[in-house]
C-alpha cells in the first residue's frame, strides 16, 4: 500500500495554520506530513513563508504518529550542511524518530538572501560535498572534512534519535538519482516519471523508499478551484530549469504573465470530482512510488480539504 502524504506548505499558510493543519491531518488518518522549506513566497498571492525548522519542532511535539519530512532543504547556502544534519537529528528526537531529512540543491528564490547563486555545475558540486557531511554527522561520527566548498574543522552532534535520521535525495536526471542512490535512503521526485525511478534502481536504489508529490485543488465550485490555481500556482509549469534560476516573487510573477488559467488547469486536477483527483494520484503509484503527498493549492481551505479527504479521498486512495 502506498503510503499517502499531507504537504504543509509554508508558502501558503502562517506557522500557527500549519501546525494546525498538522494535527488535523494526522487525525483524518494521513501517514505522512511533508514540510516545503522556503525565504520566499513563489508568488506573492500566497502570503507566507514562515521558517519550516520552526514548524518542523512544533509538528514533531504536536503529532504522535504520521512520519514527518523535509520537502526539500538546500544544504549548500542559506544552511551549512553541519548545521543541517545538527538540525535534522533535533527533529528526529523530537518526533522520536519519525523524521525524514529530504535534501535538494535548491532555488534561487531561497538561497540568494544569503548570496549569489552559483552556476549549476558549481552548485551540484557544493550538493555531493554536502552529502558527504551530513551523511556521517546523522551516523553519529566526528567528522573532520576539508572540501573545495566546505570546511568542518570539527563536528558532532550530540542529540540524535535511536535510529540515525534516513536521508532522501531530490532528483530529475542521472546525475542525481545515482546521488539519492550512493548518499541517501531514498530518492523525491515532483513528476510521476518511472524513467527517473528506473535510474534510481539502476545505480543501486532498489527497495529504498520513493517520495512524489501531487498538487490538487480541491473545492465545491471547480471555477473558483482554477482561479485559486491560477493565482497561486500557475509557475508549477516553468519546470526547475527555469524555477531554480529566478530569483523572487515578481520575477515568477513576470515568467508566467501570460499563463492562463486552462493552462494550468490542465497539470493540476480542479474542483469536486474525486475521480480526478484519484487519478492524479495514481499517476506516481503507476510510476513506482511508494509515498506520495498530496498538497492541496489555497492557504485557506486546508480544514475544508481535510475533512473532505478524510470522508472521500483517502478510502480511495486506499484502494490504490
Amino acid at each position: 500500500m502506498v503510503s499517502v502524504g499531507y504537504t504543509l506548505m509554508c508558502e501558503q499558510a502562517g506557522p500557527k495554520q500549519l501546525v494546525d493543519h498538522a494535527v488535523r491531518a494526522e487525525a483524518a488518518g494521513f501517514d505522512q506530513l511533508v514540510v516545503s522549506d522556503h525565504y520566499y513566497p513563489w508568488l506573492d498571492a500566497q502570503g507566507h513563508s514562515p521558517y519550516a525548522w520552526s514548524v518542523l519542532g512544533a509538528v514533531a511535539h504536536a503529532t504522535s504518529r504520521a512520519e514527518l519530512m523535509s520537502f526539500v532543504t538546500c544544504p549548500i547556502r542559506r544552511y551549512h550542511p553541519a548545521v543541517v544534519a545538527q538540525k535534522a537529528s533535533t527533529i528526529g528526537a523530537l518526533s522520536d524518530g519519525r523524521f525524514t531529512l529530504g535534501l535538494g540543491a535548491g532555488e534561487n528564490l531561497n538561497e540568494h538572501v544569503v548570496g549569489g547563486w552559483p552556476h549549476v555545475q558549481q552548485r551540484h558540486e557544493m550538493f555531493e560535498e554536502a552529502l558527504q557531511i551530513i551523511r556521517p554527522l546523522l551516523n553519529g561520527e566526528s567528522l573532520t572534512f576539508s572540501g573545495n566548498h566546505f570546511d568542518v574543522p570539527d563536528a558532532y552532534v550530540w542529540d540524535r534519535p535511536e535510529q540515525p535520521v534516513p536521508m532522501a535525495i531530490a532528483a530529475s536526471g542521472r546525475q542525481s538519482a545515482t546521488l539519492a542512490a550512493e548518499y541517501g535512503n531514498g530518492i523525491i521526485a515532483t513528476e510521476p516519471d518511472r524513467h527517473i525511478i528506473e535510474m534510481y534502481d539502476d545505480a543501486g536504489g532498489t527497495g529504498q523508499p520513493r517520495y512524489g508529490q501531487v498538487p490538487i485543488c480541491y473545492g465545491p465550485d471547480e471555477a473558483e478551484c482554477r482561479k485559486i490555481v491560477h493565482d497561486q500556482f500557475r509557475w508549477f509549469g516553468l519546470g526547475w530549469k527555469v524555477n531554480a534560476e529566478l530569483p523572487g516573487p515578481d520575477s515568477f510573477a513576470s515568467a508566467t504573465q501570460f499563463v492562463r488559467e486552462e493552462d494550468v488547469a490542465e497539470g493540476i486536477s480542479c474542483g469536486p470530482d474525486v475521480d480526478a483527483h484519484v487519478e492524479a494520484f495514481r499517476k506516481f503509484v503507476d510510476a513506482g512510488f511508494t509515498h506520495v503527498a498530496l498538497l492541496q493549492v489555497g492557504g485557506e481551505n486546508q480544514p475544508m480539504f481535510l475533512d473532505w479527504a478524510q470522508e472521500q479521498l483517502l478510502p480511495r486512495l486506499r484502494e490504490l
